[in-house]
């Protein structure tokens, strides 16, 4: 998940002792983070890392979700399931802890683990957003594939992928492989779902999409219109699963009332997308 390791005369950090959030830039493990008060909103707050827009947290609404990707993701979880459901998930990257605050607010029987590889930035954040304990919200501080690979098998209900190192996903986190261990961990109707960010030429989708269609009965994908007719770089979520995703109609009009309405592809689309798409292996370089 390497983060870059911060320069030597990185700004220093605020004072952060007390409980809360504090405008201003914060010394991790793996580079800088930077919180910055939502203009817009006087209980919202922008997380940054090394630079780079990560996570938007609502201090007094965990159901709101500022980032739309994070939406397309939760409404694909509450198109499976309902609230009562004792869910299991699995959350690998953990910036702000967006989504794992949400699963808990949306989910009060669920049990959520989130994957960080920064320590310290687990700790800031803890602080700073006050978030659920154990066991409704765990943080494990380590390399996402090696928590993965050490977990029981079908212990989990739902594996979310958000990890970025820069404006990319670490590609050990997007191969065959990875994606066996993680499906290895799924219950039987389990839902693997991944955050690929990509440019216009969706190459780097094509190729996560035949990864996700190889080991999975079934794949979906979400995204705005533009982005998946390469006019613009963005994120396209796509899932996999040995159950039936998105059926009944329901989750294509939540997608559509969104602030950017967003498609829903099934699986015959899906795997005509990376039809002619190399499955990634770990056998190659990144």
């Amino acid at each position: 998940m390497g983060r870059q390791r911060p320069p030597k005369d990185a700004a220093p950090e605020p004072d952060s002792a007390a409980k809360g959030p504090v405008a201003g830039k914060y010394q991790t493990d793996t580079g800088m983070a930077e919180l910055v008060p939502d203009g817009d909103n006087p209980n919202g707050w922008l997380l940054l890392l090394n630079g780079v827009q990560s996570s938007h947290v609502d201090l007094a609404d965990p159901l709101r979700l500022d980032f739309e990707y994070m939406r397309w993701i939760m409404a694909l979880v509450q198109d499976r399931w309902g609230p009562g459901e004792k869910l299991r998930t699995l959350n690998l990257g953990g910036a702000a802890c967006s989504m794992p605050r949400y699963l808990v607010a949306a989910y009060p029987n669920s049990r959520n683990v989130v994957v960080e590889i920064d320590g310290k930035l687990a700790s800031y954040v803890r602080d700073w957003f006050e978030l659920p304990r154990a066991p409704l919200l765990k943080i494990r501080v380590g390399e996402a594939r090696e928590v993965t690979e050490s977990l029981t098998e079908a212990s989990r209900d739902l594996v979310i992928r958000d990890v970025f190192a820069g404006s990319k996903t670490p590609h050990a986190l997007t191969t065959a492989e990875f994606t066996g261990a993680a499906k290895k961990v799924l219950a039987a109707d389990g839902v693997y779902i991944l955050n690929c960010g990509d440019s216009p030429a969706l190459t780097v989708a094509r190729r996560e999409a035949a990864t996700v269609a190889a080991a999975f009965a079934y794949t979906a994908i979400i995204a705005d219109p533009p982005m998946l007719k390469g006019r613009r770089s963005g994120n396209i979520i796509i899932a996999g699963s040995d159950a039936p995703l998105g059926v009944g109609g329901g989750l294509p009009r939540v997608l559509l009332g969104g602030a950017m309405p967003a498609q829903l592809w099934d699986d015959a689309k899906v795997r005509q997308f990376g039809l002619s798409a190399l499955v990634l292996t770990d056998t190659e370089a990144e």
